[in-house]
């Protein structure tokens, strides 16, 4: 079988274990049923997510050009804390922004390779998570916007990490942690005006990843640097497709480049 298109973060269904899907314009692929199967990658060209045109990716889907017009990747998205939409101030398309930013957004502790605290839009529960390869999580506060959102982390950061070891959650060296006394532990460092928020009450969320074999070493597929690859699939965590021969292909990292597969 054989599929091209233009790849962006694949789509997640919360199962057990979680079911993953590659789609493209014209081809709907369920990742889960590759498993243990040899499938074979190969760069044709970019596709900038914004504009269309076959123009190097810069960052996260875009090329140079739109990744510093594109409202969807303004400073906020990753620094929720600079979001301004509740002031109606603009950034780049203030509409878009109130959009995105005046909605339920949920604080919540995530354990991949340590416990990180992180911010969501509440609709994006839980497809952060699984998309982190947390295997268990926790939401902390639920918030009206991403500002809110975005001081609690900042608060929190000082107490808890922020970043996921990626390397260490692809090889699966994880620690369980009690997510509920990791939560209420942090209540204090809550800033004044989301107390009210915090979320008392909240049950762990534990996910299932479909992993036959993980990782020992890892070999992280670029595909500038390694246009063609054949491998057999052996699992997939994060957004991440893990192969037999220990090499790791995050699929999100590779947004906007087109891609032939082929599996056997």
């Amino acid at each position: 079988m054989q599929y091209q298109g233009v790849l962006t973060k694949m789509q997640t269904e919360i199962g057990d274990p979680i079911q993953y899907y590659l789609v493209f314009e014209s081809d709907f692929i369920h990742v889960n049923q590759l498993l243990d199967k040899k499938v074979s990658l190969q760069f044709e060209k970019y596709q900038c997510l914004a504009c269309g045109k076959n123009k190097k990716i810069f960052r996260q889907g875009y090329c140079y050009d739109d990744f510093y017009n594109q409202p969807q990747v303004g400073d906020w998205v990753m620094r929720p804390e600079l979001s301004q939409a509740h002031l109606d101030i603009e950034d780049r398309d203030l509409e878009f922004e109130k959009k995105v930013q005046l909605q339920p957004h949920i604080v919540y502790l995530a354990n991949s390779s340590n416990v990180k605290v992180g911010v969501t839009r509440k609709s994006q529960v839980p497809t952060r998570w699984i998309d982190q390869g947390a295997h268990e999580a926790i939401e902390v506060v639920e918030v009206p916007n991403r500002y809110l959102a975005g001081i609690t982390e900042v608060a929190l950061k000082e107490h808890v990490a922020d970043k996921t070891n990626w390397r260490t959650m692809l090889k699966n060296e994880v620690v369980d942690q009690d997510l509920i006394e990791y939560k209420n532990k942090l209540k204090d460092f809550l800033p004044e005006e989301v107390q009210e928020y915090f979320i008392e009450n909240g049950k762990e969320t534990e996910l299932h990843f479909p992993v036959l074999q993980y990782p020992e070493k890892l070999k992280s597929l670029n595909l500038d640097k390694t246009p063609v690859f054949s491998g057999v699939l052996k699992g997939i965590k994060g957004q991440y497709l893990i192969f037999e021969d220990n090499t790791v292909f995050n699929v999100r990292n590779s947004e906007g480049y087109v891609v032939t597969l082929t599996v056997n």
